[in-house]
C-alpha cells in the first residue's frame, strides 16, 4: 500500500482484475490482506469467524509491531470499533441512544442553520477573483460543528482535534510524529471528559461520564477517551470527505447536477452515487480472522490484518456493472454500495451523515448553481493517506 495516499482508482481497478481478495504491505513492511470485491467485501463483514480485537492480530501480539506504527492507533484504541461480541454490545447500547431517528431529527434545525450561516461567509472568505477553499470554509466545519455539538465539545477544540484527526489517519508519517498525535489527541479529550464531568450538559459525553458512574462498569476512562477519539474522527472525517467528493463530482458531471437541479433525481440520490463511486473512506484498518479463512477462493490465515476496500469494493464491475466507473445518480440496485458498512459494526452515524451532506449540497447548490471547481481535478492535492479518500484544499469559484 502507497503511505502516499493518493486517488485509489486507477491501483483498486488493476487489483480487482487479479481478485476480490489480495495480498497487501502495509508501512513496516507488515503483511496484511484486502478485501476488494463488493460480494466478498459484504461477506468478510459479516462473518462469524471475523474479529475487531486487536488480541487477534497474530503479529500485534508476538511483539513484532512497533509502538510508532501509523496504524497501530486502529488496532489498539479501545472502543466500539474494536470490540467484539458482548463489549461491542455493551458499548454500542449507549451510543445507538445518540443515533436514533428521533435524536437526529432534532439535530436537524441545527443542521440546516449552520449550514446557511457557513454559506453566508463562503462569500465573505473569498478572494478577490471569487475563490475560495470550500473544503476549509464550509465542508469541515459542518460536519466537525454537529459532531462536537453531539458530543459536548467546546468549538475552542475544533480545529486542533481536526488537525490531530488528520495525523492519526495519516499513513505517511513517521513513529514520532504518530505517537505525538495520540497522546495529544488523549489530552485534549481527557480536558473535553473533565470539562462534562464538572458541567455535564445535554450530550453524549455526559451520558456516557454518568453511565459509568451509575453502573460502574458500563464504560472504562480508556473506553470513554477511546469512543470520543472514535466518534470525532468517524463523524467529521467521513462526511467531510463525502460533501468534498460529493463536490467534486458534480462539477465534472455538470449533466448530473442540472438533472438534481430540476427535479429529476434527489440530493439523496447524489450522496448514495458518491458513496458507490468515490468512497470517502478507501481502505478500513482492521478485522482479523479468528480461524483459517477462505474468501472468495483466497485464503486469509488466522491472525492476519485485513483491509476493508470500500473505494475498490464500489467500483467493482462483478456488482455494479460493466460501467460501475460512470457516476450516475440515476443507477438503482438493491445493496449500491458498502462504503457504511455491514454487519454489527455498521456505521452508527450513518443518517446524520446523510442528513448534513444531503443539508450541504442542496442549500450549497441553491444558493451558488454555477458553482464551478477553479482548478482542473488533476491539480487538486491529495489526501497522504490510503484510509480516507479525497483531496486536502477544494478551490471552487461560486459564480460563473
Amino acid at each position: 500500500m502507497d503511505p502516499g495516499g493518493g486517488c485509489p482508482h486507477a491501483a483498486n481497478a488493476r487489483l480487482l482484475a487479479r481478485g476480490a481478495v489480495t495480498p497487501v504491505v502495509l508501512p513496516g513492511e507488515v503483511r496484511a490482506m484486502a478485501v476488494l470485491g463488493h460480494d466478498a467485501l459484504k461477506e468478510f463483514l459479516a462473518h462469524p469467524d471475523v474479529a475487531k480485537n486487536a488480541r487477534h492480530f497474530t503479529a500485534l501480539q508476538a511483539g513484532e509491531i512497533a509502538d510508532g506504527w501509523p496504524l497501530k492507533t486502529f488496532a489498539t484504541v479501545q472502543g466500539m470499533t474494536t470490540a467484539d461480541g458482548a463489549d461491542h454490545r455493551r458499548l454500542r447500547s449507549l451510543m445507538g441512544k445518540a443515533f436514533t431517528a428521533r435524536r437526529v431529527e432534532e439535530l436537524r434545525p441545527y443542521v440546516v442553520e449552520l449550514t446557511s450561516r457557513l454559506l453566508d461567509g463562503l462569500e465573505a472568505a473569498a478572494l478577490e477573483d471569487g475563490v475560495v477553499d470550500l473544503r476549509t470554509h464550509f465542508a469541515l466545519p459542518l460536519p466537525m460543528g454537529v459532531i462536537c455539538e453531539l458530543l459536548g465539545v467546546d468549538e475552542v477544540h475544533h480545529d486542533r482535534l481536526h488537525h490531530l484527526s488528520n495525523q492519526i489517519v495519516a499513513t505517511d508519517i513517521g513513529p514520532a510524529e504518530a505517537m505525538a498525535a495520540n497522546r495529544e489527541m488523549v489530552e485534549v479529550l481527557s480536558e473535553v471528559a473533565a470539562a462534562r464531568t464538572a458541567d455535564p450538559g445535554d450530550d453524549l459525553t455526559s451520558a456516557m461520564i454518568a453511565a459509568r458512574e451509575e453502573s460502574g462498569d458500563r464504560f472504562s476512562p480508556h473506553e470513554l477517551i477511546g469512543t470520543l477519539m472514535l466518534t470525532i474522527i468517524a463523524g467529521h472525517e467521513t462526511t467531510l470527505n463525502l460533501i468534498t467528493n460529493a463536490v467534486r463530482a458534480l462539477c465534472a458531471h455538470r449533466d448530473q447536477l442540472d438533472l438534481v437541479l430540476s427535479g429529476g433525481a434527489s440530493w439523496s440520490d447524489v450522496v448514495e452515487e458518491t458513496l458507490r463511486w468515490d468512497s470517502p473512506v478507501s481502505y478500513f484498518p482492521f478485522r482479523y480472522p479468528t480461524r483459517d479463512l477462505t474468501l472468495d477462493g483466497t485464503l486469509i490465515p488466522r491472525g492476519t490484518p485485513v483491509l476493508a476496500g470500500y473505494s475498490a469494493a464500489g467500483r467493482d464491475t462483478r456488482a455494479h456493472g460493466p460501467d460501475a466507473a460512470r457516476f450516475d445518480i440515476t443507477r438503482t440496485g438493491e445493496s449500491r454500495h458498502l462504503s457504511l458498512g455491514h454487519g454489527a459494526h455498521y456505521c452508527m452515524g450513518a443518517p446524520l451523515a446523510r442528513l448534513e451532506s444531503t443539508t450541504a449540497l442542496e442549500q450549497l447548490f441553491d444558493r451558488f448553481p454555477a458553482l464551478d471547481l477553479a482548478v482542473p481535478e488533476p491539480e487538486l492535492p491529495r489526501h497522504a493517506s490510503f484510509v480516507g479518500n479525497s483531496v486536502r484544499r477544494l478551490p471552487v469559484r461560486l459564480k460563473a
